[in-house]
This record gives structure tokens, sequence and C-alpha cells, in this order.
């Protein structure tokens, strides 16, 4: 007897929230799902595909650069990078419209370009400006927000271990990927610093006035200070654009220029190495376990029939490409009050990359829309990783960080309206490097 499609994927939806909802571990709670899909609902041999899947995901060769940029982030993450950045910035932007509270949007750009990991990025820079700024009398909320919201910049600037991922999923070119983030990750920095200096102009109490007076000596001494961040930026992304190195090639240049900063910055030992490679090898074994268990999810709902039965019902709807967009954002924003951006990414790739092909939209520039989606879901309840690392900095509650958040995540919404008016913000640098 055929069970219709709609009733399987109810079935499979509701044993998936249960299993999360219960604590079980995302990686296994997806292969769990996948087994039952295929044992009930297929002839399928479901422990021989499960084996042979979780095997094929497991060597995969473009996931060899993913450790090796959580690596090098973790390596960054214990040096003295947050602080020389903040010291190199701040006579830069400090006469600005919203003074130092740019130092966090800019850092955190620049940290993203060297670290590739959003709870990363917020960590290292807010460690070092929210002392700072609340010393100096800037609005909390202000600090806040702008580390939220600039610290999701690590999922969507090159390195990206997002993109990274997307790049394994859909099956397109990481270098393409890193090459197309770069400027939408420059516009949505734009959009955060006109945003704050905006709300300075109204309201000057928020940001006091940059009071040091410095020399063009000592200016050009702090600037100084910038250079390593901005050799390691040159090694790592110069190597990819220039078609010098792989990502994965770029990734081992990176851990050695990380290293040689660290070292540099006598913040190497024994212990803070150790540190950053057991960080390392704990995040990165997590992503690869959920892309294994996703990827045998994906075999298991192809043979269920499931995602073409969801591909028809809104095939039915006869929507057009932007009303596709518009639900995929609602969807993606919904799940990420559940689920980290991994996983959310993986989950739905099966159902959500054949729709968004079959509509003709571009993959390459969809995955640029899926990860800057992903970092709205960053600063969203209840499982907004960057509000939890504030919340632990600050000391506020998950609903003042959450408030302090929310203007930067419809300033993000407003990337996405930009991207989708103006595709080639994603396409064009591709196409020029590319030709």
């Amino acid at each position: 007897m055929s069970v219709d499609p709609g009733m399987i994927a109810l079935i499979l939806f509701g044993v998936m929230g249960l299993l999360l909802a219960s604590g079980i571990w995302v990686a296994v709670s997806l292969t769990a799902v996948g087994f039952v899909a295929m044992s009930l609902f297929s002839k399928a041999p479901a422990g021989s595909l499960m084996a042979a899947t979780v095997w094929d995901a497991s060597w995969n060769w473009a996931l060899t650069a993913l450790p090796l940029f959580i690596w090098m982030g973790e390596i960054l993450f214990r040096t003295r990078l947050s602080e020389d950045m903040f010291r190199g910035l701040s006579p830069l932007v400090g006469r600005l419209p919203g003074g130092l509270l740019h130092v966090n949007v800019i850092g955190c750009g620049v940290m993203a370009a060297v670290a590739g990991s959003s709870a990363v990025t917020c960590a290292t820079v807010g460690r070092m400006s929210v002392p700072e700024l609340k010393a100096r009398g800037y609005d909390e909320r202000l600090i806040i927000g702008t580390l939220a919201g600039s610290g999701t910049l690590g999922l969507l600037i090159p390195p990206s271990i997002m993109l990274i991922v997307y790049g394994v999923i859909a099956q397109q070119s990481i270098s393409r990927l890193f090459i197309a983030g770069v400027v939408p990750g420059v516009m949505i920095i734009g959009l955060f610093m006109g945003y704050v200096a905006i709300r300075a102009r109204l309201n000057p109490s928020l940001a006091p006035p940059f009071t040091e007076r410095l020399t063009w000596r000592e200016k050009l001494s702090r600037a100084k200070l910038l250079i390593p961040v901005a050799l390691l930026i040159a090694l790592v992304i110069g190597s990819i654009y220039g078609g010098v190195a792989t990502p994965t090639e770029a990734a081992t240049m990176g851990v050695f220029g990380a290293l040689g900063l660290a070292a540099w910055s006598r913040s190497l030992t024994r212990a803070s190495f150790f540190e950053a490679l057991m960080g390392a090898v704990r995040t990165s074994t997590m992503i690869a376990f959920i892309l294994a268990g996703a990827a045998f999810l994906s075999i298991a709902m192809g043979f269920t029939g499931v995602p073409r039965a969801i591909a028809k019902s809104v095939e039915a709807w006869e929507l057009s490409p932007y009303a596709l967009l518009a639900v995929l954002t609602v969807l993606y924003i919904v799940l990420g009050c559940f689920l980290d951006g991994v996983s959310m990414m993986v989950v739905t790739a099966s159902v959500v990359l054949p729709m968004v092909s079959d509509a003709g939209i571009d993959l390459l520039w969809f995955g640029i829309f899926t990860v800057i989606v992903v970092e709205m879901a960053q600063i969203t309840p209840p499982v907004g990783f960057n509000l939890f690392v504030l919340q632990g900095m600050t000391g506020r509650d998950i609903l003042q960080v959450t408030r302090a958040a929310m203007p930067f995540f419809f300033l993000m919404l407003l990337g996405i309206l930009l991207i989708v008016i103006f595709p080639g913000i994603v396409t064009w640098p591709v196409s020029y490097m590319v030709n």
C-alpha cells in the first residue's frame, strides 16, 4: 500500500521535531529520520545505503578546507589581534558620527576575513570593545547591536565556513562562492555603518565625541598595528582570488600565518596551541557529522519521493521566482529560531535546491542569499548563537540582547532585498574575476 508523500513528509517532520526537542544531536537526528524514511517508506536497503553514504560524505575533498579555516580562527581568537585592531582602527573612524562604534562593525568585517566563523568573530572583537566602549559612555544597546549584527559577517565574508558547507551540498565552486561573498559583505558593512551614523546624528548622547588628540606620527604608529591582519587577509584571500591556491591550500597558508601572528604577539604557548587545535577538532567534526547525516537523509528522501511531491506542489502554486524567494526567506527565519545555521542549510537542501534550480535561480547567487538569511537567524531567539555570546559578555538577559540586535536584523533584510533587485552585486565580481 502506497502512502501519500504529504503524509510521509508530516510523519518525518514529526519524528525530526521529537528527536530535536528531546536534545538528541542534530547529526544523529538526521541519520535516524533518514533510516526511518528508508525503512518504512521504501524497499531500499537502509543499512548498506547509510554506511555507503556516510562514508562518501566523510572524505569529500572540498571539506578539507573546513577544519583548517576553523583552526586558523581558533588560533587568532587566542592572540592579541582584537586589541591591536581596536587601537589601530580607533583613530581612523573615531571622528565619524558614531565614533568608535564603527570599530565594532569594521573590526568584525576584518575578523570575518581571517576567522570565517560568526561566533569567533563576535567574541574576538567583543571581548575588547565591550568594556572599552562602556567605559567611554557609549550606549549599551548600540554596542550590543553592532556586535550582534556585524558578528554574523563571519558567515559571509570569505573564508566563510558556511559558504564551504553550501558549496559541498550544492556542488558549487567554493572559490567562486568566496568571490561572490565579498561585495555583499562590504555592502552590509556599509548599511550598518550608515545606520550607526544616522542614529548618532539624531542623538549625539548615544556616541560621545572622540576626544583623543593624536599626532600624525602617533596615528601612523597605530595604523601599523593593522599591517599583520592586512597581510594575513592578503595571504588567504589574495591567493584564492589570484588563482594561486585552492581554498584548502589557502587555508593551510592561513594556519601557518595565524601561528606566525600568535608567535609574534607572544600569545602562542603550548596550552593555547592545544586549546586552539582541540577547539577546531570539536567544531569541524560536529559540522562533518551533520553533513554526513544530512547526506543520508537526502538520499532517503529521494527514495520516498517527498522532494518531488513538494516541488510539484510548489509548482502548482505557480509562484514567481521573487515569491519563491520570499517564502524561503520566511521559512529560513522560522527555522533559525530552532536550528543552527549549518543544520538549517543541510536539512532543507534536498527539497529547496531542486525547487530553486527549476525556478531558474542561479545556485551560486542563491548561496549568498541563503547565507545572509542564515546570518539573520544568528540573531533570532532562542537559538541565536551570537545572542548567547553577547549575553555572556554583557550579563544582560536574552530579551535585552535581542532587542538591541533587531535593527541590524532588518538591515540584513534590506541587504537581501538589494541583492534580489540587483543580482549583479553577487554575480558581477565572479564573472569579472573568471573572465
